[in-house]
Parts: structure tokens; sequence; C-alpha cells
């Protein structure tokens, strides 16, 4: 009898797994493990008002806190990801959709979060009666609240910039609006995309640390994880608890920075749009080491045949396409008068339902309370604004010129860009606890240390896009600025001032919107039963929140949004303006 090779058989004792493959093997299986075994937490029987478990202090339980609080992180990135796609794609493509979604974004990005964590816990508590995924959903909102506004601004704006020689590819190919945003427009804006998707995860740590233990409506939730760690060691006045958890966050950022976004970063040169290569090229250990693997290359080529099929299958769509007539957008086959009178139309509706909405929630507030307090809140606002410009002024100051030093040299920022990247991805509420210890011994006035705590996580919006304002100044206009011998002074005001005044300008607003989400923890803050309050709107819509008293969170929630709105309008908008106008490279 003639023995038979089976192929099968034969390539499986021939599969080239090296020392690499198993280890991604290994991690991918512990990976879902982790996963498993700390998302089924999640699923444990709530039901308010239920007393939750108490936090344990012991580090043993550290690493669980720590995973499970990433766990809900990377579950925001994952839907602030696919919000950005969607929302951003549309607002791109179709105006009439623009005219909705980028007023909205704009007005959303403005209202604070933690003002109406009141609202989301009650509804996400009643959607999922019964269950500890209502706590969780509330949580995990505010982390995409905190994530996606940067993310989906950044993808809008790419592709409202892409070349027409893309899009002249795009319509000669006949590509379908689905392959053209997969394969055009999303590599066009991956730099920038990836960039602010590492910028809006470290944003996220703020939210998780507040979102984890928070009292609304005169309950007490406390979701296990690092930010609720954070806040039992704060009550309980435990430093040696508090000086665990922030070891235990640097080792996290370490390992997320090393395994999860210099990848990316490094990844994602590959889609730069540039004649030539430059010479300073991002790198990643890990992302080198995966390129090593086979594990991959074999899974391709089991997915072959598959792949080949769905590429005979688009090819013989293209062709049919190309064949026939080119489709004609609806918005080009109305009339131009037909297009005014829907536009007309539709900006009258929006308008009557924002003035509906608007009235609805002001009779509400002016019901229950005074015109008195209704103009106090809003004498807290200015304060609060006052001290936002401050921080503004302050950080412009002190890293602008840090931030340019930065972007000039390549040789500093391989060594200064991890440790800022680092700094500014550290949850800035766990270093409020040591400085309010501070505050309490040397006896300093929390209206002005208050600044100094919103700037702990607004700082390096300023920082990270001076350094690529700085980063992006042709080299030409530098030696053009030592060839004609400018000095001191004179190269700033020529040279570096107008080629960083565009980034300044979405460094400071971002971190002007950030320092406002920052007030409602930063203007009252705690260690064990001391509590220092400053005036401002940030700590009335902190009392209203823990009170659960309506009628005073939407007053201070809408004067802050009210107030914001009017800034953006007034100031921001005309930098913007000026910045396009005047100082574009």
């Amino acid at each position: 009898m003639e023995l038979r090779t089976f192929p099968v058989r034969e390539s499986l004792r021939r599969l080239p797994l090296g020392l690499v493959d198993l280890a991604l093997i290994v991690g991918i299986i512990s990976l879902i493990a982790v996963m498993v075994v700390v998302g089924g937490g999640a699923f444990a029987p709530f039901q308010p008002p239920d007393v939750m478990p108490a936090i344990s202090l012991d580090p043993r339980f550290l690493p669980y806190y720590l995973v499970r609080s990433t766990l809900r992180m990377f579950i925001g990135l994952a839907v602030s990801l696919a919000f950005t796609f969607i929302v951003g794609g549309l607002a791109a493509r179709y105006r009439f959709a623009e005219r909705i979604i980028i007023p909205a974004l704009d007005v959303l990005q403005s209202v604070p979060v933690l003002g109406f964590l009141s609202a989301t816990v009650t509804f996400f508590i009643a959607l999922f009666p019964g269950s500890l995924l209502g706590l969780e959903a509330a949580a995990i909102f505010a982390i995409f609240t905190g994530q996606v506004w940067n993310m989906t601004f950044s993808f809008y704006y790419s592709l409202r910039t892409l070349p027409n020689e893309l899009n002249e590819v795009s319509l000669l190919y006949r590509m379908t609006p689905m392959k053209r945003f997969w394969g055009v427009a999303v590599p066009f804006s991956m730099i920038g995309l990836v960039w602010n998707t590492v910028m809006s995860f470290g944003g996220g740590w703020f939210f998780v640390s507040v979102s984890e233990a928070i009292t609304v409506l005169n309950h007490q939730y406390t979701l296990p994880g690092i930010g609720s760690y954070v806040a039992e060691a704060i009550s309980k006045q435990d430093v040696r608890a508090l000086v665990l958890a922030v070891i235990a966050m640097a080792v996290m950022i370490l390992l997320t920075d090393q395994l999860v976004w210099r990848p990316l970063i490094a990844w994602s040169d590959r889609f730069k749009m540039e004649a030539s290569a430059g010479s300073d090229i991002p790198s990643s250990w890990f992302l080198n080491l995966l390129r090593r693997a086979q594990l991959p290359g074999l899974i391709g080529t089991a997915m072959k045949p598959v792949s080949q099929r769905w590429q005979t299958l688009q090819l013989q769509r293209s062709a049919a396409r190309a064949a026939g007539p080119a489709p004609v957008p609806l918005a080009q086959r109305m009339s131009p008068a037909l297009r005014r009178r829907l536009d007309a139309v539709f900006t009258l509706v929006l308008i009557a339902l924002s003035l509906a909405a608007a009235a609805a929630v002001l009779q509400f507030i002016v019901s229950e309370l005074s015109l008195s307090e209704i103009l106090n809140v809003f004498g807290l606002g200015a304060i609060t604004l006052l001290r936002v410009f401050a921080l503004l002024v302050l950080c412009s100051l002190i890293y602008i010129p840090i931030g340019v030093k930065i972007g000039f040299s390549p040789k500093l920022a391989r060594y200064a860009q991890p440790v800022v990247q680092f700094a500014s991805s550290f949850p800035a509420t766990f270093l409020y606890p040591f400085a309010t210890i501070i505050f309490i011994a040397l006896g300093v006035n929390i209206g002005l240390g208050a600044i100094l705590l919103m700037a702990f996580g607004a700082q390096w919006y300023i920082l990270f896009n001076v350094i690529a304002g700085a980063r992006s100044i042709p080299t030409e206009m530098r030696e053009m600025a030592s060839v004609t011998q400018l000095r001191g002074w004179h190269v700033w005001r020529r040279v570096i001032l107008p080629g960083i005044f565009p980034a300044w300008v979405t460094g400071a607003l971002t971190a002007y919107g950030g320092a406002f989400n920052a007030s409602i923890v930063a203007e009252s803050v705690s260690w064990g039963n001391t509590t220092l309050t400053a005036a401002g709107i940030g700590a009335y819509i902190e009392r209203a929140t823990t009170a659960g008293d309506w009628p005073r969170i939407a007053l201070g929630v809408g004067a802050m949004t009210i107030i914001v709105v009017i800034i953006n309008r007034l100031v921001w908008r005309r930098l913007y303006a000026l910045a396009e106008t005047r100082y574009s490279l």
C-alpha cells in the first residue's frame, strides 16, 4: 500500500514559527484571558441604592484596579474612533450634515462633562437595570467625551484639506464612496489622527480618575478602578497608597507607550506625503519585533484565496462602473434655487429647535431659582474665566521657549518628547492630593492654587502644539534668518512667532476648554476631612452635582457653556482666521 502525504499536514510540520511567534501567541492568549476575567466584573448584579463593595487599599488589588481602568480607556477609545470616522466623515462629505455636526461639536466640546454626570449616570443605570454595566457605561461615556472631540476635529479638518490630486485620482478610477474613504481619505489623515489619538488617550485618564468615584443625587457610586483607589486613599489620608497608585500609573503609561503608541506612530509614518524620506524617522522596537514574526504572514497566506476572490469582485464592479456614465451627486442634480430654498428651510428648522430647547431649560431654571442667583453664577463664571486666561498666559510664557527649543533640535526632541508624552499622559488629578497637602501646610490661597491645579492637565496641549509648530517651520526660513544675521527678539518676531502662531492657537484653544473642565475638580479639593473651596463656577457645579440639585446643575453647566461658546466666537475664531490668512505657511 502506498502511503500518501497530505499537503496540509506536511505544511504544518514546516511552519516557520520562531520564538517571536510563540511570544506573540502567548501574549494574545494572555490578553484575551485578562480581558475576560477583568471585564466579567462589569456584569455583576447591582441595583441602587445598594452599597458598592468597599475599595481595598491593599496593594495586592492595585493591579486589578489598574487593568480594569485601562480596559475602560480602550473601550472608550474604540467608541471614539468609530464616532470619529462616522461623524467626521459625514461632516466632511455632506454640506447639510456639516451645518449640523460642526456647530454641535463646537458646543459639546465646550460643555463640562463632569457637570452632567448626574444625568448620564441616572440614564445608564436605568438603561441597564439590575447590573453594574450601567455604571460602567457611564464611566466609559465620560472617558469617550474626554477623547472624542479632538480626534473628530482632526479627522474632519484633514478630510477638508484633502489634496485635489487625490480627489482627481479617486474620480478617475471611479472609486465608490466607501473605497475612496478607506483607501484615500483615511490614509491621508492617518498621521494627524494617530497623534491626536495619543493626546486624547492621555486626556482620557483625567476622566477615569473622576468618574469611578462620584457622588450623584446624594448617592456615592464607586467602581473598582485606579481612580476610586486614589479617592479612597484621599479619604483615608493614606500617603503610602497614593504613592503606590502613582507608581502603578507610571508603569502602565510606560507599557502603553512602548506597546501601543510608539508602534502606531512609527507605522503611521508610512502615510507621510513627501518626495524624499525624512532624516528623523520614528522607530519602535516592538513594531520591528512584530515585523519579524511569521504568524501574520501565515494567516495572510491562508486567507489569500478569500482576498483574491474579493479583489476580483471589486475589479469587476470597477470595470462595470467605468463602462457606464459617471454618477452625478444628488446636490449637483438640484437647481441652485432649490438648493437655496432647502438650505433656508433647514436653517430655520435648526434655529427653531435650538430656541425651543433653550427656552425649556431656561423656564426650568427660572421657575426654581432667583434672578440674583442666576447673575451670581455668571459672576462666578467670570472669576473662573480670569483663572483660565491667567493659566494660558503663564503656560505660554513658560512653554513657548521650551517648545521651540525642542522643535528646533531633533537630537533634543528624541530625549525630551518621550518625557513630555509621559507627563501629558499622567492623570493630573493624581497630583491634586499632594498639591492639597502643600496648600494646607503653607496656607496657600486655593483661589490662586486652583490655577496651578488646572494647569497640571491643560499645559501639555500648549507645549505639544508649540513643538509641532516649531518643527513645521521650513528649514529655509531658519537658514535665511541666519544668513541675514537676525538675532534675539528680531528672529522671534519675524520667523519663530509667526511660524508657530497657528499651532499655538490650536493648543491654547484646547487648553482653554480643558481648563474649564478641570475647574470642576480643581476649585474644590479635599484631603481627609479638610476641603479647600475657591469661588468659581467649577466649585458651584461640583456642589450641585454632589447634592443632586438639578436646577443648579442646569444653571451651572448652561452658564459655563454660554461663556465658553461666547469666548470661542469672539476670541478663538478670530485668532484662527488670523492664523489662516496671515500666518499660514
